[in-house]
């Protein structure tokens, strides 16, 4: 095996990582109770800032190291985290939370279909399809439990579409800057998580968590799903195969839907076996360059 492909193969248990970190958001923000968004975001960023720092100052990074990226780098990394969480926060206001979560969802079909213009990619037919059976799954599921879309929600959705646009482009173009150490990430964060809580004073009433439980959960977010788990997506984006991570993705919400179901926080449903099924034979399909090499 070449230094080269245990490096991508790092990148790549890195990104499933990441993906497997978000399939625990759902469940996560169940249990931390009715803490209104901005300020859920403002405080879980705020652990995920931390750990960067933690971690670079014990590898010899000054504080002044931390904030020395060029306007661009800064520029897509804040309106990558902070820009994707407000635009979906709003979606989630202006149309029904299923509806729009589904639209959001395209965001991994788009890093595939995007990562050949904007990455230098070669997109095979298996990454194209793969995506889309990914997708296809995720649209069962959403279907399955009654989904329907009305015109009165079309801003909403158009949020929604948003949400899944800036994620995808913050991830196909931070390859764009592969130079730019993962350290970054915490400088993001911080950003992010000042901007939300202006947001949050401005916009929202604090409620803190009510329970043991509830504050264990949004420090698990923190160091997980909405923290942690963006230093794992910047290092698979960089240096792994962004096409398979895009359909590899879609494992997210069917993870997601799986978790509420095992802690008695969702009923179970006859499409979530077909949506596992296409999620993961998109994956395969996606992916099958990689395990030739």
């Amino acid at each position: 095996m070449t230094i080269v492909t245990l490096e991508r193969n790092r990148a790549m248990a890195a990104g499933l990582a990441a993906i497997g970190l978000w399939g625990a958001l759902a469940t996560l923000s169940v249990l931390a109770g009715p803490v209104p968004p901005f300020q859920m975001v403002a405080m879980t960023f705020a652990i995920g800032a931390t750990i960067g720092i933690v971690r670079a100052r014990r590898r010899g990074l000054g504080w002044l190291d931390l904030l020395r990226w060029p306007g661009r780098v800064w520029l897509l990394g804040v309106a990558g985290l902070f820009g994707y969480h407000a635009l979906y926060f709003a979606a989630l206001q202006l149309a029904p939370p299923a509806e729009a979560n589904l639209v959001n969802y395209l965001w991994p079909l788009l890093i595939v279909l995007l990562s050949a213009p904007l990455a230098g990619q070669r997109l095979g037919w298996s990454h194209i399809m793969g995506a889309a059976l990914g997708f296809a799954g995720v649209a069962l599921l959403a279907f399955g439990r009654g989904l329907t879309f009305d015109a009165a929600h079309a801003f909403g959705y158009l949020l929604a579409l948003g949400c899944a646009v800036t994620w995808s482009l913050y991830s196909v173009l931070s390859r764009r800057f592969g130079e730019t150490p993962t350290d970054a990430i915490a400088a993001f964060c911080t950003a992010a998580s000042l901007l939300s809580l202006v947001c949050h004073l401005l916009f929202e009433a604090t409620v803190w968590p009510a329970t043991t439980t509830a504050w264990l959960a949004v420090i698990a977010l923190g160091i997980g799903p909405t923290g942690g788990a963006f230093y794992l997506w910047d290092h698979a984006v960089k240096r792994g195969d962004i096409r398979a991570l895009g359909a590899l993705s879609y494992a997210a919400p069917i993870l997601s839907t799986t978790l509420l179901i095992l802690c008695g926080l969702a009923d179970p449903t006859r499409s979530l076996l077909l949506a596992a099924l296409l999620v993961t034979a998109g994956a395969v399909l996606a992916s099958r360059e990689m395990w030739k090499r």
